[in-house]
């Protein structure tokens, strides 16, 4: 099987080598570049074309922020996990409405790093637990409005698989519970995308949850 390619960025060398040492004992991954800025890592993603992006969002001159919603503009198919000392609410917020597809604080062990991509890497979302029960109270603070009043212009099936994306099952899973191919879930899961205007699954899993949908 291919391994996935990974881009690091962080403006410390120390810890973006210790990084790269961590990844690169998985077999699954190959760090293919390195960056300490923004603009390095533009320039980078366009050299390497990474399948992931760990990036940090205290970074000097432009923001990791910047370099995240750049970087999944140009490469959509791309998926950056943010990994950052920042632990207030609204990085938290403002990475994952960039498109981010997780969310973990430096203080992670190298197990939780090398889960947290094999997630990240697999279309899934994941954030560290305390990350998590935070997003979790900022989205459930948000609002009650019903799915239907909240996303009108999505089909009932369309709220349905919403409603299980929320809930933390992959395209596979959904597809068996509502009996239907791997495909016609993707082509739902698009639309969705195109009519919340969101670019992946985790923004249209905050959006859900928002909602008050993934409750199961």
């Amino acid at each position: 099987m291919a391994q996935w390619r990974v881009l690091l960025v962080d403006d410390h060398p120390l810890f973006r080598e210790g990084l790269a040492a961590a990844v690169n004992l998985d077999d699954a991954f190959a760090v293919v570049g390195q960056a300490a800025c923004a603009d390095g890592a533009i320039a980078e993603a366009v050299r390497t074309e990474p399948d992931l992006v760990v990036m940090d969002l205290g970074l000097p001159g432009r923001s990791g922020l910047e370099a995240t919603r750049r970087i999944l503009c140009d490469h959509p198919e791309t998926r950056v996990l943010v990994m950052t000392m920042s632990e207030d609410d609204d990085s938290l917020l403002a990475a994952v409405r960039a498109g981010a597809r997780g969310y973990l604080l430096k203080g992670a062990g190298r197990d939780e790093i090398l889960r947290a991509l094999h997630t990240v890497a697999r279309g899934g979302a994941i954030f560290s637990p305390r990350m998590a029960e935070r997003l979790g109270a900022l989205v459930g603070a948000s609002g009650s409005a019903s799915a239907k009043e909240a996303f009108p212009t999505l089909t009932a099936r369309e709220r349905e698989v919403l409603d299980l994306l929320a809930a933390g099952l992959g395209y596979r899973q959904i597809a068996q519970r509502l009996v239907v191919t791997d495909k016609t879930v993707r082509n739902h899961v698009g639309s969705i995308f195109a009519k919340l205007q969101v670019h992946d699954r985790a923004q249209a899993i905050v959006r859900a949850r928002q909602a008050g949908l993934g409750g199961e």
